[in-house]
This record gives C-alpha cells, structure tokens and sequence, in this order.
C-alpha cells in the first residue's frame, strides 16, 4: 500500500511538471513563435547609443538606439534620421517654444523669411509653401531631395514652414517618427506610469504662389509602416497583404514593460524617389483633432485658418495604429 502511493504521488508530480511547462509556453517572455508576420521581432530595451540629440527647456530626452532582433538583425530606434546631418535642410520655424520663435500667425512667419531658405528643386519651378505640425518628427523630400527636417526631435510641440522650388507634377515624401524615451520600447513616462505608448500624427498643407492650396494629408496619402512597440503579445499581431495590422494590441499604460516586444521591417532604399512604386501601400489613415489632442498646443492653434480651412480641411494622418506605430513613411503625388 505505501509503494502504490508513492508511485502515485511521483506519478502526479510528473504530470503537474509537464503541465506547468506546457503552460509557460505562452508568457510574454517566451512567445516569439506565434507571431507569423514579416517583421523582425526584437524583445526588452534598445542599447542607447546617444541619450539625447536634441537639448530643450522643458523638453523629453530623445535617445537613438540599437535593437537586437531574434534573427540577429540591428534595428536604429526609434528610427535612421538625418537629424545630425548638416547638408539636410532645417524647417523654418512657424511656432516653436525651443528656439523661442513663436509667431502669431502664417502671415507673421512668412514675412520673417528672407528667401535662403527655399529649396531649388527645378530652377524653373514654382515656390510652393509647407505648413507642418508633426507629433513629433518629420523628415520631407520632393522628387527624392530634402527639403526640410523638423528642428525638434521629440518636444516641447512646435510647428514649421517648408519652402521649395519645384514644377508640377511633384512627389512628397515624409519619414514620421514617433519618438521615445524608453529605447526599443516606443513608450515614455507620463500619466504617472513609466511605460506610456504616446501617439504621433501628422498634417501637413501646401499652397503655391498665389497662395491657393494645392495639396493637404488626407486619406488618399499613402502611408507604411516600418517600426511598431511596444507590443506585450505578439499573437496580435497580424498582416492583410501590404497592411501591418495592430488593432487589437494593448496600449495600456505600464510601469514594467522592459519584457516587451517590438516589430521591424526594412525601409526601402528608394522611397524617396518620385518613381518609387507605391501603388501596392496602404492609404494613411484619418484621425480627428481631439484623437491627435492638439487643440491646447499654440503650435497647430495659432494657425487653423491653414491647417482647419472651411474651403479644405487638411486631416491629421498616420497608418493604421497611430498609438504604437512609431516609424511611418508617407507619400502623395501633387498633379
């Protein structure tokens, strides 16, 4: 009788063993291979190369990183900028509590421009006029030639003007970049939790010489995504053709998530160019002024007669997860 319930209990012992690694299988940490997407997949913090590019009063620390992949790919984060390089232009500013150059209105900003700062494109071409506010950073190129790259990485929210020379039909093309603090993580410290998914967003209008809007974001945009975190279970993830979906990922709010997972996929070496072959992109995504949160920003609201005209209302945009996607390229062909 002893033997036989020895035998049982060691019987029992083994089964719940079993069990118990059967059932770990699916924790956070241990999940990689139900995610059947494209991308590669890289867990925990980036190693943060520089802790802070850009230095502003009242400002977020905005850090560049590495992050390792499981199939041993390097990955920047939050994204490859040109942010340190010189030979790419800087917008001018329209409103920017950074460099202190605050504008009331368009028309004040304008008038402050002395001309060098537009960009020639076609030297027979048309001025065209840009007005962009980027949660947080933008990277833009006409015809593949920059033209103009946001002046504040990360915050306090500014807004800026771009200027450039250029014939019609013309290609834009903007890298959006969500920032973060938390390295490889796409989060930030706020509402009292450590790890905070911020949003990003991005509008944009474009007038020529006579002032007439010829173009403004919207839905006909094309717009990818190449970097999504944080991501706590990767089986949300999912893929319809050329759409990175992440719809029904968590965006809660965290104070532990250095477990946390995040997506990668390669930008095109020539998406730049206006022959870049975009047709197979998803469109960009709309999202309202109150989803964006800028009505308290002076940066956008100083300027509604151009960004919130009656005539044409240009559209914040993003791709399909304006909470976790944090890199975004965008383009549109202006006719």
């Amino acid at each position: 009788m002893i033997l036989l319930k020895k035998t049982a209990l060691l019987i029992f012992l083994a089964c719940f063993i079993i069990t118990a690694c059967k059932n770990s299988k699916n924790t956070t940490t241990n999940n990689t291979e139900v995610y059947t997407g494209t991308a590669s997949v890289s867990q925990g913090p980036a190693t943060v190369l520089t802790q802070n590019i850009f230095e502003c009063d009242r400002g977020r620390e905005a850090p560049i990183g590495v992050s390792t992949a499981t199939d041993g790919s390097k990955w920047t984060v939050p994204a490859e900028v040109n942010f340190a390089d010189d030979s790419f232009p800087i917008a001018s500013d329209l409103f920017n509590p950074c460099t202190k150059v605050e504008y009331a209105s368009a028309d004040e900003a304008l008038l402050a421009l002395d001309g060098t700062d537009i960009i020639e494109v076609d030297s027979d071409g048309e001025i065209v006029t840009a007005y962009v506010f980027a949660d947080n950073y933008f990277e833009m190129y006409i015809n593949g030639i920059p033209v103009g790259k946001d002046n504040v990485p990360f915050t306090q929210f500014n807004s800026n003007i771009v200027r450039f020379k250029v014939n019609t039909p013309f290609t834009i093309a903007m890298k959006l970049v969500d920032w973060e603090e938390n390295s490889g993580l796409g989060s930030e410290a706020n509402r009292g939790q450590a790890f905070h998914p911020g949003d990003g967003g991005m509008v944009a209008v474009f007038k020529n010489a006579k002032g007439e809007t010829i173009a403004s974001t919207d839905a006909n945009w094309k717009a990818q995504t190449f970097y999504t975190a944080p991501i706590r279970d990767l089986s949300c993830a999912s893929e319809e053709g050329t759409l990175r979906l992440t719809k029904t990922c968590s965006t809660e709010d965290s104070n532990d998530g250095t477990l946390y997972y995040a997506l990668h996929w390669k930008t095109p070496t020539n998406w730049q160019s206006a022959d870049f072959n975009d047709s197979e992109w998803p469109n960009a995504n709309e999202f309202s002024n109150n989803t964006i949160g800028v009505d308290n920003k002076p940066s956008y609201t100083n300027f509604t007669d151009i960004f919130d005209d009656n005539e044409v209302d240009a559209q914040f945009i993003w791709s399909t997860n304006v909470i976790l996607d944090n890199e975004v390229i965008v383009r549109y062909t202006v006719n």
